[in-house]
């Protein structure tokens, strides 16, 4: 098990196994199966290591977020705001916060893949210099996502498993996500040798148009419907929510004029299928006791793991050699359910982690290719002169939060 384990976490580093056709999801797929021939195992027992909660909750905001899509609701905004005569630096802000607070619902990386084309175009044809404007997108979307434990994949784990007050997260998340995402805007605008304008007026755009949703008021007044809906649940009930998010899901299925089919093919079925591998593999690998022993030598030597100061700097460290997935899944463990502190540190740490480089966060992944699409290329350094000071900064902030 020692062997599988080490084989998936070096696919999770690497993004996939050398000289093979597989990404992390059929790696973790891959190491699972693995498990299960190994162990001699049922399936049903390994099934038994999925959070389930987490993956139905996973699900069911996946099918919000293909609504929003199919909608047309991200397009509508992005052009609402896009279309504003304000100065660079004031778009700029408004894009930043309607990203970061769309994220906060409706997960960073669909916000990401809606916006994306439109923020290039809106560069393009404004004269507008593309880089802090699409490197500031994708870094307020995961500082954004941050702020609930819906916003992203690795806080619904965390809030799932240690099962967490969404209200309670909520009110400890939002300050250091709003100063985070002032202090994104703020280096894109006074950093040295910052600039919000273009050198030369840009031509014809390149590459390959991106198909846009036209906006539907009925099936997005739906979607928002059912989003305030499941928001007033996880902030006044104490009702399972992956099971209202479900009924929620549900309920948007029942459409005259979207077809499930369409729904669910903006469903991450990769996604899925990476954290059901990481939980398969992760349980066998606890069966051998080689991570309590670690932990319990750590806490020899004076390093308590649950301790916010060292669990932010393992969760930053971790999300940047594995994805902030797996390395959530790594920690968790090791925490007490109901460790609102905790898992608040871990929640925000992670995420905020995922801005220190290009490969960090799917968000960011996402926004590279789609710029490339429009003739726009994001190189590694040209993010890290972004990405690694804001990093840096909002964990600073964290930090500084957290002591208060």
């Amino acid at each position: 098990m020692v062997a599988v384990f080490g084989v998936v976490y070096l696919g999770m580093f690497l993004g996939g196994l050398p000289k093979l056709k597989l990404d992390r999801s059929g790696v973790a797929l891959l190491g699972a199966i693995a498990v299960i021939a190994l162990t001699g195992q049922t399936a049903e027992h390994a099934a038994r290591a999925v959070d389930v909660p987490t993956i139905v909750l996973l699900f069911a905001f996946m099918v919000l977020s293909a609504q929003m899509r199919l909608g047309g609701f991200y397009t509508a905004v992005t052009q609402r705001v896009a279309a504003l005569p304000v100065a660079p630096r004031w778009l700029l802000a408004l894009l930043l916060m309607v990203a970061g607070v769309l994220s906060a619902v409706f997960s960073n990386d669909v916000v990401c893949l809606a916006m994306t084309p439109l923020v290039a175009r809106l560069c393009l044809q404004r004269g507008l210099a593309p880089l802090p404007f699409l490197v500031g997108l994708a870094c307020a979307a995961n500082i954004g996502s941050a702020a609930t434990l819906i916003g992203n994949p690795q806080n619904m784990l965390i809030g799932s498993v240690l099962q967490l007050s969404f209200g309670a997260y909520l009110r400890q998340a939002l300050l250091p996500v709003a100063l985070g995402l002032a202090l994104l805007w703020a280096w894109l605008v006074w950093a040295p040798g910052a600039t919000l304008t273009a050198d030369a007026t840009p031509t014809a755009t390149a590459g390959v148009d991106v198909e846009l949703r036209p906006y539907d008021p009925v099936q997005t007044a739906k979607g928002l419907l059912v989003a305030g809906a499941l928001m007033a649940i996880f902030l006044f009930t104490d009702w399972p929510r992956e099971v209202a998010a479900l009924v929620g899901a549900a309920v948007l299925l029942l459409s005259r004029r979207l077809h499930s089919a369409q729904v669910m093919g903006f469903v991450d079925w990769q996604l899925l299928l990476l954290f059901i591998g990481l939980f398969v593999v992760n349980q066998a690998f606890e069966t051998t006791g080689l991570a309590a022993q670690a932990v319990a030598w750590m806490a020899g030597h004076g390093v308590h793991l649950a301790e916010p100061g060292v669990l932010l700097v393992a969760g930053v460290a971790l999300s940047n050699l594995v994805s902030n997935v797996p390395a959530v899944m790594l920690l968790l463990p090791h925490l007490a359910v109901g460790d609102a502190s905790g898992g608040a540190m871990l929640a925000l740490a992670s995420t905020f982690a995922g801005n220190l480089l290009l490969v960090g966060s799917i968000a960011n992944l996402i926004v590279v290719d789609l710029a490339e699409k429009q003739g726009i290329a994001i190189g590694w350094a040209a993010h890290a002169r972004i990405g690694v000071p804001v990093t840096l900064g909002t964990l600073v902030l964290l930090w500084i939060c957290w002591q208060m």
